[in-house]
Order: C-alpha cells, then structure tokens, then sequence
C-alpha cells in the first residue's frame, strides 16, 4: 500500500466494487461529471469495466483509497494513459459523497505524485478537470499542479457543454510531502 497522512492507496478488491459502484457510478451526475464516457446503466452482478481491475493493462493503474485510520474505503484514483515513452501519464480520483470536504482529494494527489515521479520514474503528470471542480482544482493546486490552459466547450455534461481545466506537474517542479512514502 501506499500510504499519505490521511489515506492510503491500495489494490481494488472485489469487495470494494459493490461500493464505488452504488456510490459514485451508479449516480448519474457524479459518473457524468467523471467519465468522459455517457452514463448507462450497469447490470448488477455484471463485470463492468471502470472498476474491475485489468492486471494486464500496463496504462492504467487503479487504486481502492482507504482511510489509514480503520482502513475504511472512502474512494478510487488512477493513473492512466501511462506514456513510457515520453514519461507522463494522467492522475484522476472519485471520493465517497461521504469522504468529501475531508482534504483526502490534496492527499490523494500527493500520494499519486509519489507513485508517478517516484516508483514510476515519470516526468510529467497531468489533471483535466472540470472548470467548477473547486476541490479538486484546490488538491492539484496544493501539490503544485500549475493551470497550462482551459479546453473551452470541451466536456458534455448533462446536457450542456463545459470547459475543462489543464493541469500540469513536472517532477522538476515537486515538492513532495515528506510524510507521504510507499510502503511503511
């Protein structure tokens, strides 16, 4: 696992699935507002691919965000669209509606940044977000992300189109958290 100062990052597990589903994918405008994909419904019980974990897939590394306190789960991240090649790679995160407004988004961030830069040997991370994501505009910033440009009309969401925000972090530019580590 890896751990910040508030949560740790770990493998899925089948049991977290049922959860972050109900919680964060089978809420239309939540999902919408994170995938860049259109929210359809997904048959219980079915294999769905957005949170089932494909060890296989070398690009994408989804992570279960567990509190390190009582190890409860409280959401998902991502690194993805990993670039060997040019070392760079995207981050993203779901928190529970339940763990919101806690500073996980900033910790979470941080202990990606740890994982891209430091176990993954990247040299570029980047957020796209959402122009009203507050939160997580704040997380990126907070770790150092800086704001390259705006993707004007880009995103369709719930039926209208909104901008979205690019965020960049090259390993030149971090400072990691010293409380943030691997496995402890």
């Amino acid at each position: 696992m890896l751990k910040g100062t508030e949560v740790g990052l770990r493998a899925r597990h089948e049991d977290d699935i049922p959860i972050l589903r109900a919680e964060l994918y089978d809420d239309v405008v939540t999902s919408s507002r994170a995938d860049s994909r259109p929210w359809r419904p997904i048959t219980p019980g079915s294999k769905d691919s957005r949170l089932v974990v494909d060890d296989t897939e070398q690009g994408h590394v989804p992570f279960s965000v567990v509190e390190l306190d009582g190890g409860a789960l409280v959401g998902t991240a991502v690194l993805w669209d990993i670039d060997n090649h040019n070392r760079s790679a995207h981050i993203g995160l779901g928190l529970l509606p339940s763990a919101r407004g806690r500073g996980y988004g900033a910790d979470v961030v941080a202990v990606l940044c740890h994982y891209g830069f430091i176990v993954r040997g990247l040299r570029r991370l980047q957020i796209e977000t959402l122009s009203d994501n507050a939160a997580m505009l704040r997380s990126a910033e907070r770790n150092g992300f800086v704001r390259e440009g705006v993707l004007r009309s880009s995103a369709w969401v719930m039926g209208e189109f909104m901008d979205e925000v690019l965020l960049g972090l090259l390993v030149d530019e971090w400072k990691p958290d010293p409380e943030v580590r691997g496995v402890r």
